[in-house]
């Protein structure tokens, strides 16, 4: 197996002991994303749709680090501190997903790192 870890500045750098994405193959697995700007290390999270507009950023940028754009994305996993945030997070998220959407699940947890309303992960293909 060729694993090619993937890291980026224009990210947030890891807060454990895991890389932002790994590259298998054509397979992008990323790491969950949640509203850190990269270049601050502040968590942005005045609104439901501010932190997961950052969110998508730092998946943006993850993915270009490995030349890779949305395009590429085939499924997403999306982790809400309550449901009561689908709508909102949704109506982000289909700005970045206009035709042929990856396949999806959005999951109410009890609670996520840093205590953030919203997580994303992303598996991309080449």
């Amino acid at each position: 197996m060729n694993k090619i870890i993937i890291s980026t500045p224009n990210a947030p750098s890891a807060i454990g002991p895991y890389s932002q994405a790994v590259l298998v193959g054509g397979t992008l697995y990323c790491s969950g994303q949640i509203a850190l700007d990269p270049e601050t290390g502040e968590l942005v999270n005045r609104s439901i749709s501010e932190e997961t507009t950052q969110i998508m950023k730092n998946i943006a940028a993850v993915l270009a680090a490995a030349e890779m754009n949305f395009e590429n994305v085939v499924k997403c996993s999306i982790f809400l501190s309550s449901m009561d945030f689908y709508d909102e997070v949704n109506e982000v998220y289909a700005k970045y997903f206009s035709e042929q959407p990856p396949a999806r699940e959005a999951i109410a947890v009890k609670t996520l790192p840093k205590r953030v309303n919203v997580e994303i992960s992303v598996t991309a293909v080449k």
